[in-house]
């Protein structure tokens, strides 16, 4: 019999001779795996499942194939700033995919005024290094997750794809690198007026900001240590990734059993400095409600820094010192009187902390200021700067006035924030590169953020705070 040719929506003109043959092939191999489930007592649904990957994927991979080839050849001959292409040649490409690599022909020409070469198809399918955008984000959410060597083999288990541990980091890093571009153009568009998302509600609310820092180990000059500090030089692998935390009060929930959740939040990470965070985290306090907030509340381990932060970006907010960090140095003092851990040292805190919580401060240092007559050498040294330290702190230690407004005292949920990132960024034998560590860090605020789908277009509808 002739072969027919038809015309099919989506896929251009095929042979229906060989579109039959393909889904025989399929079904045939379908029933195959299925007739072999079934004989056999021993297999489970999972091994079903194993032995429906490979037809159904070989599938997929031929009508991907085909319908990716006519969009490219749609793609036209023009620069990304529309101008024309000369010296044009047609060049193959595999391309690794969802479902096994393809080929594809695609036209790749020169453009005098960018004085660059350009391949539109690549563009218009999102292919970069011949990597199919399912695959750039897989290799991008894997390795900003687990490190590339544990990524590789569970991204081949779980896809069948298999991935070089290298070419994984080189992937995630090229998309984390074009996400902070990404980040840059949302930050900015955050700052202009009316930007203020639909969800933030126009009825009164206040905004909760957390401020925080942890260490995060970077090579220096690898291998070059003993030499170092034999010049006397002093090594610095150690380096502070700043974090913040915003989210609305109504958003923080209580859970049976008393236990308080926060269901919606923004966040920001970075290696890149005070300023860097600054921004970051001012353009995502706008995202979530700043410019409609009747209240803004900073709640802090007392840190200077953080409070210079909040005095510029968060001008009119109240500032609030973290209770536990607050207790801590009361609890300096009562070890300094009284010895660490002694009973007469716990009496001696017990109504201090009440006084405390009760926004009772002038009391608690006029008991600190008693407690310095009659002391000498460091214990006297050690009382006196931990009453300067609450002199400094009285105006941010209204802990009764928080509690009646439902407010959080302490900076739990930027504590929490800075350990879910360090489970990633701070693993036993893990070093880093500022420039790396930045990149993945994107990756995973994006994530955190629910703007996933900004970096990766075809996940949208995809919300992974809703999982």
């Amino acid at each position: 019999m002739k072969n027919i040719s038809i015309t099919t929506k989506g896929f251009g003109t095929v042979e229906l001779g060989k579109l039959r043959s393909l889904l025989g092939g399929v079904i045939e191999l379908i029933e195959q795996s299925a007739g072999e489930f079934l004989g056999e007592p021993g297999q489970n649904l999972g091994h079903l499942e194993e032995g429906l990957i490979k037809p159904v994927f070989e599938a997929a991979r031929a009508a991907l194939e085909q319908a990716a080839q006519r969009k490219a050849d749609e793609a036209g001959i023009r620069c990304p700033l529309g101008h024309k292409l000369t010296k044009r040649v047609k060049v193959e490409l595999k391309v690794a995919t969802r479902f096994g690599p393809i080929t594809l022909a695609r036209i790749i020409g020169w453009c005098e005024r960018c004085r660059e070469w350009f391949c539109p198809a690549d563009r218009l399918l999102g292919i970069e290094c011949g990597k199919s955008p399912y695959i750039q984000e897989a290799a991008s959410l894997l390795n900003a997750k687990m490190p590339a060597h544990d990524a590789a083999p569970v991204l081949k288990r779980l896809t069948g794809l298999t991935l070089p541990a290298s070419t994984l980091a080189r992937v995630a890093r090229r998309a984390g690198e074009k996400g902070q571009i990404q980040r840059q153009k949302e930050d900015e568009q955050a700052r202009q007026p009316g930007s203020v998302p639909e969800w933030v509600p126009e009825k009164p609310f206040t905004l909760v900001v957390q401020i925080d820092a942890w260490n995060i180990r970077e090579r220096d000059d690898w291998g070059r240590s003993a030499e170092l500090r034999a010049q006397g030089l002093k090594l610095e692998r150690w380096h502070w990734v700043y974090t913040g935390t915003v989210f609305q009060l109504g958003d923080r929930v209580e859970k049976e059993g008393g236990r308080r959740i926060i269901v919606r939040r923004g966040y920001a990470a970075t290696r890149q400095g005070l300023a860097a965070l600054s921004e970051q985290l001012h353009a995502e306090a706008l995202r979530r409600g700043l410019g409609r907030a009747e209240r803004v509340l900073v709640v802090a381990d007392g840190a200077v820094w953080i409070w210079n932060i909040a005095a510029d970006r968060f001008p009119e907010a109240t500032q609030l010192l973290d209770l536990y960090h607050a207790k801590e140095h009361l609890w300096t003092v009562a070890n300094a009187l009284y010895g660490a851990g002694t009973p007469e040292g716990r009496a001696w805190m017990k109504p201090l902390e009440e006084q405390m919580e009760a926004s009772q401060t002038a009391k608690v240092i006029a008991s600190l200021d008693d407690a310095l007559k009659g002391l000498e050498g460091a214990s006297h040294e050690t009382v006196e700067k931990e009453a300067a330290y609450f002199r400094g702190q009285e105006k941010r230690m209204d802990y009764a006035g928080a509690k009646a407004r439902g407010e959080p005292c302490g900076s739990g949920p930027v504590e929490s924030t800075c350990r879910q990132y360090q489970c990633r960024f701070k693993r036993t034998g893990q070093f880093w590169t500022k420039e790396g560590d930045e990149a993945l860090m994107c990756l995973e605020t994006f994530w955190r953020n629910g703007r996933w789908q900004n970096l990766f277009p075809h996940a949208a509808g995809f919300d992974p705070r809703r999982n």
